[in-house]
C-alpha cells in the first residue's frame, strides 16, 4: 500500500492521508478525479487554435514549439511555467491583429485627410476673379457719363474682360481640383472595397481549421445553429457523424507527427470533398471529426458512409516514399429520433466509442446496423 501511495502525486497524497484512504478501494474515487490524457490532447489543440492569429498571417515559432512539446507530454499543461507561456502568447496573438487592423486603416484615414484639403483649396480658391469684379463695380459708380466718362468705361470693359478671363481660369482650376477630388473619391472607395473584400476573406479563413481545411469546432457549432433552424422549422433530416481516424497515435510514434499530419490533412480533403453546400463537416480535435449529413432516404446516407469508407479504405495515404493503409471508426444518430441536438451528439459519440472497443473500422448507426 506504501508503494501505490508514493505514485500518487503531490494533491493526490495529501488527500489520502487526510482522509485515512488506506485501501484500494477508498483509492478508486480519488483516481477516478483524474483527467484522462485524451481530454488533455482536446484541451491542447484548442488552445493552439486560440492562439493562432485571426486576422495576422505571421506565425510564431514559440508557438509551433511550446505545442510540439505538449504533443510528446501532455501532462506538462498543468506547469505554472508552461500555463505563463500560454498566456503570453494569447496576449501577442491580440497584439498581432490589432496591429494588422491599424495598417490596414492607415491609408482610408490618409485619403480622408487628402480629401478635405482638395476641397477646402477648391471651395477658397475662387477669390481672386471675386475681388476684381468688385473692384470694377466701385469705379462704375463713380464714372460720370456726362464729363467724359466715354474713355473711363471703355478702359473698364478691358478690365472686366481680363476679369471674366480670369474667374473663367479660376472655375478650370476649381473644375479640374474637383475632377482630381472625384478620382481620389474613386480611389478610396475601391481601397475601402479592397479591405472589406480581404477582410472578409481572412474572417471566412479563419473558420477553416489550419492543417485539415474544414471547419473549425468553433465555427461548426456557429453553422450548426442555422442546421438547427430550419429543423425546427421544417423537419429537415440531417445526421450527425463522428469519425476517428484508428491508431493514429501508433502513426505519430511510428513516423512522427508530420506523418501524422499528412494523415489528418488528407482524411480532412476526403470528407470535405465528399459532402455536398448544404452539409457541414469540421475537426473536432485531435484526430477526431464530426459532420452533419442531410438526407431524404436512409440509402442517401448508406451511400455517403460506404463511399468515405471505400475511398479511404481502398487506397494509400501517401507520406514521403511511404504508403500507408488507414481504417477509421465512426458513429451515427439520426437527428429526429433525440428530443435535442445535444443528446443526439452524445449518443454519436457513444457509438464511437463502442466501434473502437469492438475492433475498429467500422461504422455504427443508431438503428443497430453496422458498416
Amino acid at each position: 500500500m506504501k508503494n501505490f501511495l508514493s505514485q500518487l502525486n503531490d494533491t493526490e497524497y495529501s488527500e489520502a492521508i487526510s482522509n485515512k484512504l488506506d485501501t484500494p478501494e477508498k483509492l478508486i474515487q480519488l483516481l477516478l478525479k483524474r483527467v484522462h490524457p485524451k481530454n488533455v490532447e482536446v484541451i491542447i489543440d484548442i488552445l493552439k487554435h486560440s492562439i493562432m492569429p485571426s486576422i495576422s498571417s505571421e506565425l510564431n515559432s514559440a508557438t509551433d514549439v511550446l505545442f510540439e512539446q505538449l504533443k510528446k507530454n501532455p501532462k506538462d499543461i498543468f506547469e505554472k511555467s508552461i500555463q505563463t507561456k500560454i498566456e503570453k502568447l494569447i496576449f501577442e496573438r491580440f497584439e498581432k491583429d490589432k496591429k494588422i487592423v491599424i495598417q490596414k486603416t492607415e491609408d482610408i484615414s490618409k485619403l480622408v485627410l487628402l480629401m478635405e484639403e482638395y476641397f477646402n483649396e477648391a471651395i477658397f480658391s475662387s477669390g481672386n476673379g471675386s475681388k476684381k469684379v468688385l473692384n470694377i463695380k466701385e469705379k462704375i459708380e463713380k464714372i460720370d457719363v456726362a464729363n467724359g466718362g466715354v474713355e473711363s468705361l471703355t478702359n473698364l470693359q478691358k478690365e472686366l474682360v481680363v476679369a471674366a478671363a480670369s474667374i473663367e481660369q479660376e472655375i478650370k482650376n476649381v473644375t479640374n481640383k474637383l475632377e482630381n477630388g472625384k478620382s481620389k473619391v474613386e480611389e478610396l472607395e475601391e481601397k475601402i472595397t479592397s479591405l472589406e473584400n480581404e477582410l472578409n476573406k481572412e474572417k471566412q479563413e479563419n473558420k477553416k481549421d489550419f492543417l485539415t481545411q474544414v471547419l473549425t469546432r468553433k465555427a461548426f457549432n456557429e453553422e450548426l445553429i442555422k442546421i438547427e433552424n430550419s429543423y425546427s422549422r421544417l423537419k429537415t433530416q440531417y445526421a450527425i457523424i463522428f469519425f476517428d481516424i484508428d491508431h493514429f497515435k501508433k502513426v505519430n510514434d511510428t513516423y512522427g507527427h508530420e506523418c501524422g499530419d499528412v494523415i489528418l490533412s488528407t482524411f480532412g480533403k476526403i470528407l470535405d470533398k465528399s459532402i455536398r453546400e448544404v452539409d457541414l463537416v469540421a475537426r473536432y480535435g485531435g484526430e477526431e471529426f464530426i459532420a452533419a449529413i442531410h438526407f431524404n432516404l436512409d440509402r442517401e446516407l448508406l451511400q455517403f458512409l460506404k463511399r468515405v469508407k471505400t475511398i479511404v479504405t481502398e487506397n494509400n495515404f501517401i507520406y514521403k516514399d511511404k504508403k500507408l493503409k488507414i481504417t477509421f471508426s465512426a458513429g451515427v444518430t439520426i437527428r429526429d429520433k433525440y428530443p435535442t441536438y445535444d443528446i443526439a451528439l452524445q449518443k454519436a459519440d457513444t457509438l464511437l466509442y463502442k466501434a473502437k472497443e469492438s475492433g475498429r473500422n467500422k461504422i455504427l448507426l443508431d438503428n443497430g446496423m453496422e458498416l
